[in-house]
């Protein structure tokens, strides 16, 4: 266990990390508006999204929200979904992200009383981590295939490699 996860505090998200977070994403080179996290500490106040921070030190460090049922994709309507997770790159490579989905995947079940999870993630190079870090958590591609602006990419159909190019995956939690 490093010094981080030792210290470290998942919990709910709070007012003030909707003002934090644009700000620590903004001294990384990433644009993220309050609005967003905004929206999310009203949607889990109505019961429509899980949302944990992870913070040490005082300092919000990472965050992933859960849906109760997928919104799109291949799983949309049926399983829950992780459908926003992030370390801020400082923070990565100490444990952080496990502790995170070792919390929303604890939620999934004590809540949701589900026994799989969802996400989709991206194919690019950014993703690479996090395209890792669920392969050993025990996520699989659901057979689908490749997404594309939330519809199923046929095969030799041309596409660019953007945010929008998605592989979905789901994990058992039994």
């Amino acid at each position: 266990m490093t010094e981080t996860t030792k210290e470290l505090l998942i919990r709910p998200i709070s007012a003030d990390d909707c003002r934090r977070f644009p700000e620590l994403f903004a001294a990384q080179g990433w644009t993220r508006q309050a609005a967003l996290f905004e929206k999310y500490l009203q949607e889990q106040t109505a019961g429509l999204r899980f949302v944990r921070v992870a913070e040490t030190a005082g300092t919000p460090c990472g965050y992933v929200t859960l849906v109760p049922l997928a919104k799109e994709g291949p799983f949309k309507g049926h399983l829950p979904e992780i459908v926003d997770f992030n370390v801020l790159e400082a923070w990565q490579g100490r444990g952080i992200g496990t502790a995170l989905l070792d919390e929303i995947e604890q939620l999934a079940v004590e809540k949701l009383n589900a026994a799989t999870i969802s996400l989709g993630v991206g194919l690019h190079t950014g993703y690479g981590p996090a395209q890792r870090l669920y392969v050993k958590r025990g996520f699989a591609p659901d057979g689908s295939g490749v997404w594309y602006h939330n519809v199923p990419l046929t095969p030799y159909t041309d596409c660019r490699n953007d945010d929008d190019l998605v592989l979905y995956l789901s994990k058992s939690l039994a």
